[in-house]
This record gives structure tokens, C-alpha cells and sequence, in this order.
């Protein structure tokens, strides 16, 4: 597919034909770039930055490295190559010519969807804000400005749609983005998790790895909707996605491969020798993935939920990789296990697999959560320490769904309100915690090459370049 790179706006989808739309995004954009410089990244107007930019939608070659500052990157509308003969894969319209216009009757329900996508791209630039004044690296002040772009530009992927298939309603949504504010008391997000504070490194390697793990399966069973442009979007937006989970992997990795050397350095696992010679204790570790993995959970919704099934049946959204699932793909008279809390038990039952959509995507999810923690878990083995890391109890800490008003432990054991209010300091980071974790962070460390005490460096640059290249020109 040819994109239009010199358009104003970079496009593979003909807006120089469109001249209605065109001048629409055109009139969008200044309050796009109004928002980036009031809360983008912070001071970061002026940085030259060795950034990706999308040049193509082809799996080979697709994207082009290069110094860029930040507010004249070329945002652009991007999607995947459309499929010849492509049919909606599952619902009651299954085998049916895949939509390239919205159908009425689901024009309310696949709005709502690509809002509520795209009201978590702007949040996650505002949550990231002002972590570049304290980057442990100049490699990972790059990174983050690269995560910070890319969803700038998945929100410009959803306002296309928006104002492309959806009208003035949709021309009003779109100003809506840039309206609602991460943690705003008045206009928050949509989203909970998208309301957290990132306040520190470590908080941003988890919700990399977490938060954005949730995007991944997110988009992917949007980019199974019978809604071909919004398939085609979501198909392009994950090849973008995975390096931002590649920045939680490895981040966190790397955090305790140098937690891994002081404690062989001091010849000890006390957490409070470890911290004092500046790095980040095992068990703060545990905690830290506690928080953000039972966070991330309650972003799948509840556990039985008949807004998914419709979705589902209509052909809108859905599974993780729904070709590859051995079923009918209608579910009409499928059963699926779903873990619920009920007279203060936690219960497994067969319910309608209709219902349970959402937890069969929490369940997708879970499972390549664990794939994480199994690779740090082997960097603890490596280094000859007994310690090994662990997701906590699906019903842990969660504020949707079945387990919402219940007291788990990590462990799965239900208790009281009683006990939870005694213990749960031990599984969740304290304020002492996130006091010492910031503590490490008070200044950033961007001479090229160096890397900050409590964070060793990675195994290879970026794009075939040293660890010691200048990523982000100063000015």
C-alpha cells in the first residue's frame, strides 16, 4: 500500500481525495500539538531524538530510524494492507464480507470501542510525563519518548476512525480526547488503571510490561472485528506495540540482574543491606508486580459480561487470536471455566462461554504474564538465589468484577476486612516503598553510555547502535 509521506498528514488511506476529512484532521491537529506541549514530555520540545518512524505498512522495512524532534515527528494514519476476500470470522455474521462502512444498528457499541481504545493512548502520555527528568539512562530516555510518539500516533489512528465513520458525533469524541486528563478529578480517563499515577522508573518497566500487555490483547481482538478499517488499524498499531512490552520485559529484567549483582557483591538477600547500597530489593520487586498485575487485570472488566457477549455476537470484537481457536467461533451453546466469587468461596463453574469472552482474554493474558515472570524467574537461577517471583491470585486486589468486594490473599485464601487492613502492606508497595524507589530516582543520568546504580544496561542498543550512542541531542 502506498503512503502519502509529504502529505501534511502521512496517510495511507487517500486523504488527499477526501478534502471533508482531510481539512477535518487538519483543523484536529493544532489541538493535538497543543496537548503534546502542555502534557507531553516534559522540557522535551527541543530534544533531538533518534526515533522510528512508520514509512510503510509491510511487515519488512516498515519503519525508518532517524533524528527527529519530538512535536514535527510525522504522525501519520496508518493500516494494515486490507485481506483480498476477507470474511468476519465469528458472531452470528460469520462467513459474511467483512464491513468497510459502519453498520447502523452497531454504530453506538463500535463507537464506544474505538473511544475507549483511544482514550488510553493520550492517558499513557500523561502519565509518563515527567519520568524523562529522572531517565536512568540516555538509552531509556529514548525509549520512553519512542512509547510516548507511537501513542501519540495510535491516538491519531483511532481519531481517524472517528472522524472518518462516525460524523459529528464522532469530530466530538475526538475533541474529547484531548478534554479528559489522566487522574483529572473532573475529566478523568475512562479507564482506572489509566488514572494511576507513574511516578517512578520501576512503576513505568511495570506498566510497560502489564498495562500495555493488556493493549496487546486488547487490539488483537479488535483486529479481529468485522469493522475492516478498524481491524486493519489494530493490526498495524501491534506491530508498534511489542516495543513497549520489550521495554517492561527487559526493564524489569535488567533491574534485577543488578539487584542479582549487589547481593552477590555483599554476599546477602537483606533487603535492607540491598537497598542501601542503592539498588532494588527482591521482595519491593514482588510487590511492585502484585500492584500492577492486579490492576491490569480488572481492564478485561468482569468476568461475565453481556456488553462483550453482544460485542462478540455482532461480529465488533473477538478472542486472542480467534482463527486459531478449535470452535464454531458463535458460542451459542459453548461452556467455558470461569473462576467467580460466591458465599465467600472462591468457586470454578461452567458458564456460558458467550458471557465469559472477557476471561478468556484474562486467561490469554495471565498465561503470557507468567511467560514474564518464567524468564526473570531464570535470571534468579542463574544467579544462585532461591528467591523466585510469582503473579498473585486472579481475585487479589481487583475493584471490577466478581472478586471486586472481596479480600484474597496472593495466594488465593479468602480473609477478612480485618486482616487485609493488617497484611496487606506485605503484598502491595507501601508508602515507604514507592518513598525509597523514588529516592534512587532523584536526577536523570544521560551521558551517553552510563547507566544509574539500581538498573544494569541492556544486552544491545537500538537499532545496531553502541550503548553508548547519543540517543537524545540536548539542546
Amino acid at each position: 500500500m502506498s503512503i502519502d509521506l509529504n502529505a501534511r498528514i502521512p496517510n495511507n488511506v487517500d486523504l488527499a481525495d477526501d478534502r471533508r476529512l482531510r481539512r477535518a484532521l487538519e483543523s484536529w491537529q493544532p489541538s493535538f500539538l497543543s496537548w503534546w506541549k502542555d502534557l507531553g514530555p516534559e522540557g522535551s520540545i527541543d530534544y533531538d531524538v533518534y526515533l522510528r518512524t512508520a514509512i510503510s505498512v509491510e511487515a519488512d522495512g516498515w519503519a525508518n530510524f532517524d533524528f527527529v524532534k519530538m512535536p514535527e515527528y510525522r504522525w501519520g494514519i496508518f493500516l494494515a494492507p486490507p485481506e483480498e476476500g476477507r470474511t468476519i470470522p465469528f458472531g452470528e455474521h460469520k462467513g459474511e464480507r467483512v464491513w468497510n462502512e459502519v453498520p447502523g444498528e452497531y454504530r453506538a457499541p463500535l463507537r464506544r470501542l474505538i473511544v475507549t481504545q483511544g482514550d488510553t493512548e493520550p492517558a499513557s502520555v500523561e502519565q509518563q510525563r515527567l519520568l524523562g527528568l529522572t531517565a536512568p539512562s540516555m538509552y531509556d530516555l529514548r525509549n520512553l519518548f519512542q512509547v510516548n510518539i507511537e501513542e501519540g500516533r495510535h491516538l491519531w489512528a483511532m481519531v481517524y476512525l472517528l472522524h472518518a465513520y462516525f460524523g459529528r458525533d464522532g469530530r466530538d469524541e475526538a475533541e474529547s480526547m484531548l478534554e479528559r486528563h489522566s487522574g483529572d478529578p473532573d475529566k478523568p480517563r475512562i479507564l482506572g488503571a489509566f488514572n494511576e499515577e507513574t511516578p517512578d522508573w520501576l512503576s513505568y518497566y511495570m506498566f510497560t510490561f502489564f498495562t500495555d500487555r493488556d493493549g496487546k490483547f486488547q487490539l488483537s481482538s479488535l483486529a479481529e472485528s468485522g469493522f475492516d478499517p478498524l481491524a486493519r488499524t489494530c493490526r498495524f498499531m501491534l506491530t508498534e506495540e511489542g516495543h513497549h512490552m520489550f521495554i517492561g520485559t527487559t526493564g524489569i529484567a535488567r533491574v534485577i540482574t543488578r539487584t542479582c549483582e549487589v547481593m552477590k557483591e555483599l554476599k546477602t538477600e537483606d533487603p535492607e543491606k540491598i537497598r542501601a547500597a542503592g539498588a532494588i530489593d527482591l521482595a519491593t520487586l514482588q510487590r511492585y508486580i502484585n500492584f500492577h498485575f492486579s490492576v491490569s487485570l480488572d481492564l478485561f472488566g468482569n468476568e461475565l459480561s453481556t456488553n462483550a457477549a453482544n460485542y462478540y455476537t455482532a461480529g465488533l470484537k473477538g478472542r486472542y487470536e480467534e482463527s486459531k481457536i478449535d470452535d464454531d467461533h458463535q458460542l451459542n451453546n459453548d461452556i467455558y471455566k470461569v473462576i467467580l466469587f460466591e458465599d465467600e468461596k472462591i468457586k470454578q463453574s461452567d458458564q456460558n462461554a458467550l458471557l465469559a469472552v472477557n476471561e478468556r482474554l484474562r486467561d490469554d493474558y495471565i498465561a503470557d504474564c507468567q511467560a514474564g515472570v518464567d524468564r526473570w524467574n531464570k535470571i534468579l537461577k542463574r544467579n544462585k538465589t532461591d528467591y523466585r517471583f510469582s503473579l498473585p491470585h486472579r481475585g487479589f486486589n481487583r475493584s471490577i468484577g466478581t472478586f471486586s468486594d472481596a479480600k484474597i490473599t496472593t495466594d488465593g485464601q479468602v480473609i477478612s476486612g480485618v486482616d487485609w487492613s493488617k497484611r496487606s502492606r506485605d503484598w502491595l508497595p507501601t508508602r515507604e516503598d514507592r518513598e525509597f524507589v523514588r529516592s534512587l530516582m532523584t536526577k536523570a543520568v544521560i551521558e551517553p553510555g552510563k547507566f544509574a546504580s539500581w538498573v544494569a544496561p541492556p544486552g544491545r542498543g537500538i537499532n545496531g547502535q553502541p550503548l553508548d550512542f547519543e540517543y537524545v541531542r540536548f539542546h
